[in-house]
């Protein structure tokens, strides 16, 4: 699994150009340009690594003369003190990405950490997976679903072309759900899967009557999602969604639906601690 070279591309040079500006001048002062050195990247907590591809393709941005020798892969669990990667090179350039190679990798790991987590919390006798949602950070959409497949999970839409889902707010606009789906079928081609959220269940009853493929249960408590599932009887994809917590996760996974959706994989992940440690001379 790797991410897309476009994406990379794009946000890696944003990245750096919003870092470096136009020179890394404590560097440049401090440090002797002939000077060589040794990093190693190391884990300062558990987490699941993510990202570590991006550390040759940042440095070998700043300076081709970087060696990149990666101690681990994207989806292992690592412990506090385990080696990611050690970095060899001119220290200049060792120094100048220190501070972007972290932010991607920290940020990326924690998404991955979390997913994990959610991943673990299902019942093991469920049909449930977990999918992320398009709550991410802008720019950071491909990068985040990137994480959270090697956290385990599963990716939902990437975006608003990827496929239809008719909100509460699509069918105000609307008039109904039926007339909402009626118009979504008429314009979609015949691959494109048309879900429905839904937030009560008489809303449940106007997807199936307007052949929903997916029907999204919305912020429903426990008795009505398994009234909504029943009702359902397999005739459409379920996906629950609204206020899931880590703590819900095993309960709601023992509820039947297919799917359930988690923005907190990606808008609530705190970034974990990892740190690069130079050493000159070597």
């Amino acid at each position: 699994m790797h991410l897309p070279s476009y994406a990379t591309a794009e946000l890696i040079t944003l990245a750096l150009n919003e870092d470096i500006g136009r020179g890394d001048i404590t560097t440049r002062a401090t440090i002797a340009l002939s000077s060589r050195g040794r990093a190693v990247i190391t884990a300062k907590e558990p987490l699941v690594l993510c990202g570590v591809e991006l550390i040759r393709y940042i440095y070998h941005r700043i300076d081709p003369a970087v060696k990149v020798v990666p101690a681990r892969a994207d989806g292992a669990a690592l412990k506090k003190g385990d080696i990611i990667a050690t970095v060899t090179g001119p220290c200049r350039a060792l120094l100048t990405g220190e501070r972007t190679v972290l932010n991607f990798l920290q940020r990326l790991s924690g998404v991955a950490t979390i997913t994990r987590r959610y991943v673990a919390a299902l019942d093991k006798r469920s049909k449930t997976r977990i999918v992320d949602t398009r709550k991410t950070t802008p720019g950071w959409r491909t990068f985040e679903k990137y994480a959270v497949r090697i956290g385990g999970a599963s990716n939902h839409r990437f975006a608003l072309d990827d496929g239809i889902l008719i909100k509460d707010n699509h069918i105000a606009a609307a008039g109904s759900i039926a007339a909402a789906l009626k118009k979504a079928r008429a314009a979609a081609h015949h691959l494109v899967r048309v879900e429905v959220e839904t937030a009560t269940l008489a809303e449940v009853k106007a997807a199936l009557a307007a052949r929903a493929d997916i029907i999204m249960l919305d912020n429903m408590d426990q008795t009505t999602i398994r009234k909504a599932i029943a009702l359902i009887g397999g005739r459409a994809v379920t996906e629950l969604s609204g206020g899931v917590t880590l703590e819900k996760i095993p309960a709601l996974s023992r509820l039947g639906a297919d799917l359930i959706s988690v923005g907190a994989l990606t808008h609530s992940a705190p970034s974990v601690d990892i740190n690069l440690t130079l050493t000159t001379g070597k």
